[in-house]
């Protein structure tokens, strides 16, 4: 199974035309969403009005190669992987999912338009990468669902309470989780339950890509942007308007030992 092209056998059903047009909604989807969350909460007003600010109480004025050496830095460390959550289970699971989810993207890509289609031969590469990349993003994400996230390790909620921010995440998990469910029954001839996922798998990127405007998605393009934005900050002295950091060292006292950091 995880050496066949899941879209390929589809194509004898479904039209690789339609497959190849399903894509491009879904990017217009996201493209639309983030765009109208920007203008409606005016996320980039802020990051420039921010940095021009800020502009005016630094200290040292970067070369274009420092900005450089930095932003390479950040995209590599901060953003590669996700150095802000420390190092620990959680950075693991983002990790996990991140790359994950990177991958079964990729590859679908790459399947439905270079592997998908009469006369295309099929890529075993390809269709591994489809495959491992839905599973990190289970294990990535189902691990953070039930056993890392902040209201439920450290606030003590269930782990079926359901918010409005945590429709990025179960989408996520959904088309990851559906697409493995639908190759599978596809592979094994289960005619009636292959169909049956490839229509939740379907609806899952429809409700992930669609609900950009009203789930976490688009902070993945928003993050970066404020990293770079902070380690630019810091390095020519206006740390985001921000005091200086105090002469002593920070005192925590010995309370800080009592407990285990759970506290996010």
């Amino acid at each position: 199974m995880i050496y066949t092209n899941p879209f390929s056998t589809l194509a004898g059903t479904i039209s690789p035309v339609a497959m190849q047009s399903f894509i491009i909604a879904m990017v217009i989807l996201i493209a639309v969403g983030t765009i109208i969350q920007m203008i409606h909460h005016k996320n980039i007003t802020y990051f420039f009005n921010n940095a021009k600010k800020a502009k005016l109480s630094a200290t040292k004025e970067l070369s274009a190669g420092e900005k450089t050496a930095i932003i390479a830095k950040t995209a590599v460390v901060d953003i590669g992987t996700t150095s802000e959550l420390g190092f620990g289970k959680r950075r693991l699971a983002h990790v996990l999912g991140m790359y994950g989810t990177i991958l079964f993207w990729i590859a679908s890509v790459v399947l439905v338009f270079s592997y998908t289609g009469t006369g295309k031969s099929n890529s075993e590469i390809w269709s591994m990468l489809w495959h491992v990349g839905a599973i990190l993003t289970c294990l990535g994400g189902y691990w953070f669902w039930f056993f890392l996230r902040v209201d439920v390790s450290s606030e003590a909620h269930p782990w079926y309470r359901i918010i409005k921010a945590d429709l990025f995440v179960l989408a996520l998990l959904a088309c990851a989780t559906f697409g493995l469910a639908w190759s599978y029954t596809q592979f094994n001839g289960q005619v009636g339950l292959s169909y049956l996922f490839l229509i939740l798998f379907v609806t899952a990127n429809i409700v992930l890509f669609g609900g950009v405007y009203w789930s976490k998605f688009a902070h993945m393009f928003y993050k970066p942007g404020a990293a770079i934005q902070k380690n630019l900050a810091e390095a020519d002295g206006s740390r985001d308007n921000l005091p200086p950091p105090a002469d002593a060292p920070e005192q925590f006292g010995l309370g800080i030992k009592r407990e285990q950091p759970k506290h996010y």
